[in-house]
């Protein structure tokens, strides 16, 4: 099953989708934050209380590569992981690469944002 996902510009939209999600019944293991800049990834994700894509997902393999590899790399690699094919992982990159936040929930057949 593909994730789905939505690309954000705000942080107070991301915020709100995330809190109708649960709301709605997406459990927490199945949302996740991805951005571009570490600090932002990180403030959001703290924020909103989002997962980020670490080695439980990825395995042992793919986060010690993931060390050697440049950020968008990286990001690509993870979104692989969870399921998204490669030519859609690049077309996601790239509106991260313009500073957007990206929610993606995974396991779900029926998701509103």
């Amino acid at each position: 099953m593909e994730p789905k996902y939505k690309i954000f510009h705000d942080d107070d939209q991301l915020s709100e989708s995330i809190d109708k999600l649960r709301n709605d019944g997406t459990p927490d293991d199945d949302i996740y934050l991805l951005a571009h800049d570490n600090d932002h990834d990180r403030r959001a994700r703290k924020e909103t209380d989002a997962n980020k894509i670490g080695v439980k997902v990825t395995g042992i393999g793919t986060a010690t590569k993931n060390i050697f590899r440049g950020k968008g790399d990286t990001l690509r690699s993870k979104m692989e992981e969870i399921g998204f094919d490669k030519s859609k992982a690049e077309q996601l990159k790239v509106e991260l690469d313009k500073g957007k936040s990206l929610l993606v929930v995974t396991n779900q057949d029926k998701v509103e944002f």
